[in-house]
């Protein structure tokens, strides 16, 4: 019995330190619910929509899409419009938050809206950053047109459509 007496205080040592993970940190519940944005309301999905942005969280970015979302854009260079959808963005986006060390996105006036408790679309002013290095920022501005659906008025909103109209 002597010789397991011991090895307790090292077991126990061992047990605590394997039960704490320094990568999976506990919830901070001084935090407010739905500090990133909730996008059951319209507001809160431009705010859900930001933070999936300056966090550059695909997860996030992910679940304010519809499965038959269209991103779509004119390519000035080309002189095209331009579209792709729901897994193409998601590709692009996740490449754009691989790259860049910051992304600040903030929406400005809502320039023109329409819905009801199902359907809503929004043209909303937007201005946003893209900082590749500390030297490299890139920088536009324009007009971003959404088309949000959810299937009940109790439902998260989602982006069928988005029209990137900004000189980018």
């Amino acid at each position: 019995m002597k010789r397991y007496s011991r090895w307790l205080p090292l077991l126990v040592l061992a047990a605590f330190v394997v039960s704490c993970n320094p990568f999976s940190p506990t919830l901070d519940e001084s935090l407010p619910q739905n500090s990133f944005g909730d996008p059951h309301t319209i507001d809160g999905y431009f705010q859900a929509f930001r933070s999936a942005y300056q966090f550059r969280d695909t997860t996030l970015y992910g679940q304010l899409l519809d499965p038959q979302f269209v991103f779509s854009y004119h390519n000035y260079d080309r002189g095209l419009d331009l579209q792709w959808g729901r897994d193409e963005e998601m590709l692009h986006t996740g490449a754009l938050f691989a790259n860049t060390s910051e992304i600040d996105l903030l929406w400005g006036n809502i320039i023109d809206s329409v819905g009801a408790d199902t359907v809503y679309d929004v043209t909303r002013a937007f201005s946003l950053d893209i900082t590749l290095t500390s030297s490299d920022v890139l920088h536009t501005d324009g007009r971003a047109v959404f088309h949000l659906v959810r299937s009940q008025a109790s439902d998260p909103w989602k982006a069928v459509q988005w029209r990137d109209e900004s000189n980018f």
